[in-house]
């Protein structure tokens, strides 16, 4: 395999695999091409004005009291610990990023490897989660929950 050249005084270096691949991509997605260029940003913010919109998950009639709902398509699950306190939080399993399925028994449920969460701060009560689950702002708005993902 041969070595880049080196640059001379004056000359900028060699350019990196990264920048190449990122504008390769971003040529072949101003083409048509659909092509997730994730890591080329220079910027480690995800928006530019870094602020969170709300998710309307719908009514909030839909959580019973002592338990919750999961909403997949969101990847939200929202718990109503006592009547009318809502809380919420990440899905998604901080074991192996599974898809939490249920709340049951007043517990958030994991069905991958039986990780089980607590519903009103979302601590591990089973593990093999390492961590609780991430907590997001919950409001009820016109009898709507929305929730802002941290």
């Amino acid at each position: 395999m041969s070595e880049a050249p080196e640059s001379q005084p004056g000359e900028s270096p060699a350019t990196s695999r990264r920048t190449l691949l990122c504008g390769a991509a971003a040529v072949l997605a101003a083409g048509g091409g659909a092509l997730a260029v994730s890591g080329c940003s220079s910027s480690s913010s995800s928006t530019s004005s870094g602020a969170k919109t709300p998710v309307d998950v719908g009514p909030a009639t839909a959580v019973p009291v002592g338990g919750g709902t999961v909403y997949r398509d969101q990847k939200i699950v929202v718990t109503q610990p006592t009547a009318g306190e809502y809380k919420a939080f990440s899905a998604k399993c901080t074991h192996a990023g599974c898809i939490v399925d249920q709340v049951k028994n007043q517990k958030i449920q994991c069905p991958c490897h039986g990780s089980m969460f607590a519903i009103g701060d979302g601590a591990v009560l089973d593990g093999p989660a390492p961590t609780p689950l991430p907590a997001y702002a919950v409001a009820v708005e016109g009898g709507n929950l929305k929730v802002t993902p941290s």
